[in-house]
């Protein structure tokens, strides 16, 4: 292969970079095909973000970039797929249906699309950004709009499969999905589309400072939101990995650099105000007087970058300075417990989901190339590494997912990927002895092999036959 990859960091990108390095040792046009499955391995990361219109999905990613790139800043392209990625200097690339790329010139004022909406697959947008270096994000247009094109475009890079979406630089490895207080049915029938299982699909529940009652509400609408999202975790359990509450306005303004001394201390000139005498400052649409508390200007900038629970709350810590404002609104925004969801679990799952592409890719390879043969073969090599044994677990998971999600082979291996050791694996503690594993390992073989004798589908089938590989593993203590 042509490129040298990072230092590998793991059993399942070492097995597949080395079938990778076979792949293109077999000469001819392979290592050129070796070489294009390489940048999918060797990528950062890839989240599609998912949701109605209008549901936060811009204001997060500008969040998680730390920059106020995804709402037409630089370029009016907010109903198409926009790929931002880390890259200097700052650029875009459309691209169109047919394939072709289109460069764009950022300005500061919104770039005119070279071509028309329908006509584009994507847009390719490049930004120097360290947030961007682990992880490139997906801003999608929204879902069942009032708009079909939105609706389409957001299809086409998720769902339809269309053949320009195929490619490494729109595939993602995970998904996630904005909602207000409770996801519509055409919703959850969207996610179950998506080509992910809820292990790597978080939900957020957006506009947390806004949630129930709102900023001037009996309760913190904050501490209502988490709690709702703990309900609603349970409650779509088999659509979502977890529910995190967020602020993407206060997410946005302490990531993005908006937050300033001059605006902290205007904010601060709000403190002595009861909560209803602020309300109506915010909402007074009268031109700055003498006695005025604030200009008319901040008092709009105050509300548009912090909204009325940033305002009532924050003017308490205004006094202390722009920077401790910011840490208070980064605590509270509920950013901090997205991204560690992001980087921790969800990504773990994306390592195997894109395991899975290539081996996909493999399978592909193999029926079309005249080397058709050696690379079943080395499809089926990599496919039996004990370091892609959790790779077989999860194919085996999303296809019972789509055939029966509460069947108990379905929770079986659904268990076996969320363990984090041998004895998870068998439903016991993790401090459980080596001999208890291979007992319970043993009870569990002998079980799925009696219900091997009867099963109700070919992915049934399949699935009890990885966990007899799963479980006999297991059997042997040491």
């Amino acid at each position: 292969m042509t490129a040298h990859p990072p230092p590998v960091a793991d059993p399942v990108h070492a097995t597949l970079d080395h079938g990778l390095r076979q792949l293109a040792a077999l000469g001819g046009d392979l290592p050129a095909h070796a070489n294009a499955i390489g940048t999918i391995l060797w990528s950062p990361p890839r989240v599609v973000i998912v949701g109605r219109l209008k549901a936060g999905k811009s204001t997060l990613v500008n969040a998680l970039v730390g920059a106020p790139v995804a709402e037409t800043a630089a370029l009016e392209a907010t109903n198409v797929v926009t790929v931002y990625q880390d890259g200097a200097p700052s650029r875009a690339e459309v691209v169109g249906l047919d394939g072709r790329r289109h460069p764009v010139t950022i300005h500061h004022q919104p770039a005119r699309l070279p071509i028309e909406t329908p006509d584009i697959a994507f847009v390719d947008r490049w930004l120097p950004s360290s947030a961007l270096r682990g992880l490139t994000l997906i801003d999608t247009p929204g879902l069942s709009t009032l708009t079909v094109a939105n609706d389409a475009a957001t299809r086409r890079v998720t769902i339809d499969g269309f053949e320009q979406t195929r490619g490494a630089s729109i595939d993602a490895d995970a998904a996630v999905f904005l909602f207000d207080a409770v996801p519509r049915t055409d919703e959850i029938e969207f996610l179950s589309q998506l080509p992910f299982t809820p292990l790597n699909t978080l939900g957020v529940l957006s506009r947390a400072d806004s949630f129930g009652e709102g900023a001037l509400g009996r309760r913190d609408p904050l501490v209502h939101a988490r709690e709702h999202a703990t309900r609603m975790a349970a409650q779509l359990s088999e659509t979502v990995n977890a529910v995190v509450p967020l602020s993407g306005l206060m997410a946005q303004t302490s990531h993005t650099g908006m937050m300033t001394e001059h605006l902290a201390g205007a904010l601060a000139r709000l403190r002595p105000l009861a909560p209803l005498e602020v309300i109506r400052v915010l909402d007074s649409d009268e031109r700055q007087g003498d006695d005025d508390v604030l200009p008319l200007a901040l008092r709009v900038q105050l509300l548009e970058l912090l909204g009325e629970y940033g305002v009532l709350n924050g003017r308490h810590i205004a006094p202390h300075g722009g920077a401790a404002l910011n840490a208070w609104l980064t605590e509270h925004s509920g950013i901090g417990e997205l991204q560690r969801a992001l980087m921790s679990s969800t990504a773990r799952f994306a390592v195997l989901h894109r395991a899975h592409r290539i081996l996909s890719r493999l399978d592909q390879l193999a029926f079309s190339h005249p080397a058709r043969e050696r690379i079943r073969s080395l499809a089926a090599q990599l496919r039996a590494s004990p370091a892609l044994h959790l790779v077989a677990v999860l194919e085996d998971y999303q296809r019972m997912l789509r055939i029966d999600p509460r069947a108990e082979v379905t929770e079986d291996l659904r268990a076996v990927l969320l363990a984090t050791s041998p004895a998870g694996r068998v439903g016991l503690p993790d401090h459980a002895t080596t001999h208890e594993v291979a007992a319970e390992a043993h009870r569990r073989l002998g079980h799925v092999q009696r219900r091997s004798l009867a099963t109700s589908s070919a992915a049934e089938d399949a699935a009890l036959v990885t966990l007899i590989r799963t479980y006999t593993a297991l059997t042997i203590p040491g």
